[in-house]
């Protein structure tokens, strides 16, 4: 008779996962993004003729 058949479960090792893990440094290290107002994103696009939707 054949052994049976191992889920991808039962070869990982049993580790607790933590809901929560505190930032690294390189997480906290990145910028936040700047959003562009409706005016300063008009301006931006009439500054770059290439971005123009086609």
């Amino acid at each position: 008779m054949k052994p049976p058949i191992k889920s991808l479960a039962d070869l990982k090792p049993k580790t607790p996962t933590k809901t929560y893990a505190p930032p690294t440094p390189k997480v906290s290290r990145q910028q936040k993004a700047k959003v562009l107002s409706a005016a300063e994103k008009a301006a931006f696009l009439a500054s770059r003729p290439d971005l123009a939707k086609k």
